[in-house]
């Protein structure tokens, strides 16, 4: 029923368009038993949990994504699900991109380690120390910048499962199944206590792993960008 964007959208998603650019270029993208939820159904669990998570006025993402035969991703984005969002991507393999987005202004500063991967193993003398100030209009598939917004939408067939904990929180497990992805297996845990948020989602499919966690719902946001003395316009720089 439900799939977080960066796992379902797979040529969209950050973590598989760092897979695929910079590693391999072939990715595409508890304890308890009993039930929980009462007589609702998996698909109303399902869909409970989208609108929660899309009346957020702010939530944590956690995401690691692992392929067979390249490496692991680690994603950290703090956002408000609209226009102001922080991201820190890291490579397993060495590597690492911060962003901040703010608006329709996108700051980038990656490290050496991802300024050599990015450019294919050529040399690169010295860290990044500066932000590259960007539009986000200029961001492209396969450049491993982050997007602000999720949809949270829902697809699949959902089936209710154990109930366990996640992050101190009674959550019960909905599995899920898609004609579309035949060897793929999804699970997302629901919070059962206080409102339904949905407190993390597995992906296990034959060229790669997904896990995302979601936590800090709601908490206040404090996004500023970078000092002007730390920031490079890359059109200015063009001119």
């Amino acid at each position: 029923m439900y799939l977080e964007g960066f796992v379902r959208t797979k040529t969209t998603t950050t973590a598989s368009a760092v897979l695929t650019c910079l590693l391999t270029g072939t990715l595409m993208a508890g304890c308890g038993g009993g039930d929980s939820g009462g007589n609702r159904s998996a698909d109303d669990m399902l869909e409970d949990a989208n609108a929660a998570m899309r009346a957020l006025k702010s939530v944590r993402v956690d995401s690691t994504s692992t392929a067979a035969k390249a490496g692991t991703v680690t994603i950290r984005l703090v956002t408000d699900l609209d226009r102001r969002c922080t991201a820190r991507t890291t490579l397993s393999e060495g590597g690492r991109l911060d962003q901040i987005r703010i608006d329709e202004t996108d700051y980038v500063r990656p490290d050496r380690a991802y300024l050599q991967k990015w450019k294919g193993g050529t040399s690169v003398t010295g860290e990044q120390k500066l932000w590259i100030k960007k539009p986000v209009g200029a961001a492209q598939p396969g450049d491993g910048l982050s997007a602000c917004t999720r949809p949270f939408v829902s697809f699949g067939t959902a089936k209710k499962g154990r109930t366990t904990r996640v992050g101190g929180r009674e959550a019960v497990e909905l599995t899920v199944t898609d004609k579309e992805d035949k060897g793929g297996t999804y699970r997302f845990y629901v919070a059962t206590q206080g409102k339904p948020y949905l407190l993390k989602a597995v992906y296990k499919g034959a060229e790669y792993d997904t896990t995302t966690s979601f936590a800090d719902f709601d908490e206040p946001l404090d996004i500023q960008s970078p000092r002007p003395a730390e920031v490079v316009d890359a059109e200015e720089a063009l001119k």
